[in-house]
């Protein structure tokens, strides 16, 4: 094959979902050895096409095309057959399979009676680990024993482990930040020396600059352009995305007033420490502010989270509320009414929704109690309340008898931030909200989180993309191997002084023989 051989041509592909087009005569190609981006918001086709691709579901009308051939792909086999493998923003993984076996489903090494050769498989596992830089993972532990982004990075190697010749990332580095998206780039151009195809499906533009040398924007279905990343600047790029410009991304911050340092703070941590990973964390948060959390992966920014909202046991210090110190352990604790805490966890797909439940319900369950008459429900009341709320955070009223897993990613995410809403809960942890989530609504997330906090709610804020944390954010907490080394406000509050400590600090021997932090 040449070097500018097609390995997958996409042409005027249409797929209805009842009356809902969700292709409508799209076309995209992708060559050889290259790195194509698909760009769009949630909605705008580009998981359907990745469902497709990988034989998920098949096309209403239109043709794929693979090395210049049409084919059908029924069925993930067929895409398999044909050398297309895709990692999954939703992770895949069976979390109570082993490593070994999620990294060999339905393509373990057999003996000839068909029995599993068990230490084969597991060797081929360790090799292909060690060879990705994941040597530290046991194949013999089960995967839900592994924190997400390790989960992650497990979804891309088993793909890569299949040797395609179309790779397909979808959100690949939704979970990911610092050396992981480092080793996600070393792994893109070891396939694109290799002659892979990729097809990187993102909604980070500096990621797409960085890895790709195309990119292709679907809206409402349809593609709206094709160019290559030098040339094109990304106000362009977010216009093709929206169809519209985003004159201003992030809603300007609040001047600081004296006011706000007078009261107690609204939630206060005091030197927390767990067994999962904080040693000595210490924030105060105060009622209209937005304060943030940075710290590449694992350094306790998750464990600060869980501590806060009841679910991860303390070990040493402890948490006030107002001023006042209170026992917090378990999220019933939390979100009682003295004092009001909701949390957005990680991962909303498993923490925070119920899948199979429409959005009506998933928005009023934490706050059922208050629609309890003599032991009953009142059920008008509780559909009431509940779209008025989901007409508060723009969501398509079919969301109220839809299930949630049939919503977009975007609009997931609503549900879970409004849920916490409609409790009346004054306090927020928000952890990485804004995860996979497509860049019109994260402008409408980020006026959600600016009006809670205007509003007089107080926000706390973690978020693998630095920039948001400088834009959203008054002063930023620092957290450093599980603990709380520096704290940035105003004009210190910068991407270069947030990654400068958060890379570890530098250490000085001070008079007296005991170490001094430089500070940034």
């Amino acid at each position: 094959m040449s070097e500018h051989a097609e390995t997958v041509a996409v042409s005027s592909i249409a797929k209805s979902f009842g009356a809902t087009k969700a292709l409508d005569e799209a076309s995209f190609s992708a060559r050889e050895g290259e790195v194509l981006a698909l760009l769009g918001e949630n909605g705008a086709g580009k998981s359907t096409m990745v469902k497709l691709l990988s034989g998920l579901i098949q096309p209403d009308a239109g043709t794929i095309a693979i090395r210049g051939k049409p084919v059908q792909l029924r069925r993930p086999k067929d895409a398999h057959s044909h050398g297309i493998q895709t990692a999954f923003q939703e992770i895949t993984l069976v979390p109570d399979l082993s490593v070994v076996e999620n990294m060999l489903l339905a393509a373990e090494p057999l003996r000839p009676v068909g029995l599993i050769r068990h230490k084969s498989a597991r060797q081929t596992v360790e090799a292909h680990l060690e060879s990705m830089g994941l040597g530290f993972v046991d194949p013999r532990r089960e995967a839900r024993e592994y924190e997400l982004s390790v989960r992650q990075k497990l979804e891309i190697s088993r793909a890569v482990m299949r040797r395609p010749q179309l790779l397909l990332l979808d959100e690949p580095t939704s979970t990911l930040s610092g050396s992981d998206i480092d080793w996600l780039g070393e792994l893109i151009a070891a396939q694109k020396a290799a002659g892979v195809t990729v097809i990187f499906i993102s909604h980070r533009l500096p990621e797409v600059r960085r890895f790709c040398g195309r990119l292709t924007v679907l809206r409402n279905g349809r593609d709206v352009g094709t160019n290559a990343v030098n040339e094109v600047e990304d106000d362009e790029v977010v216009r093709m995305i929206i169809g519209r410009s985003l004159a201003s991304t992030f809603p300007p911050k609040p001047k600081p007033t004296p006011e706000l340092h007078q009261a107690p703070p609204a939630l206060a941590a005091c030197e927390l420490a767990t067994a999962g990973g904080l040693e000595e964390a210490s924030f105060e948060l105060r009622s209209g502010e937005i304060l943030g959390v940075a710290g590449l992966q694992g350094m306790g920014q998750g464990d600060l989270f869980l501590a806060c909202f009841g679910m991860a046991a303390l070990s040493k210090g402890h948490i006030e509320v107002d001023g006042k110190e209170v026992i917090i352990a378990s999220p019933t604790d939390a979100m009682r009414s003295n004092i009001g805490i909701g949390m957005v966890p990680e991962d909303r797909k498993t923490e925070g929704l119920f899948l199979k439940l429409n959005g009506r319900f998933n928005v009023s369950l934490p706050s059922l109690k208050r629609y309890l008459r003599y032991g009953l429900i009142d059920t008008q009341r509780e559909a009431r309340e509940a779209a008025q709320l989901l007409h508060r955070v723009e969501v398509h009223p079919r969301a109220h008898y839809t299930p949630a897993s049939r919503l977009s990613g975007g609009n997931q995410q609503k549900l879970a931030i409004g849920k916490w809403l409609l409790t009346g809960s004054r306090i927020l942890l928000l952890f990485d909200p804004t995860r996979g989530v497509d860049v019109g609504t994260k402008h409408q997330l980020y006026e959600l989180i600016r009006e809670f906090a205007d509003a007089g709610g107080a926000v706390l804020l973690y978020s693998t993309e630095i920039p948001e944390v400088v834009n959203l954010c008054e002063r930023v907490v620092v957290l450093y191997g599980g603990r709380s080394i520096i704290e940035l406000a105003g004009d210190d509050v910068t991407e270069e002084n947030i990654m400068r400590n958060a890379i570890g600090p530098e250490v000085l021997q001070a008079p007296g023989g005991a170490p001094e932090r430089v500070r940034a």
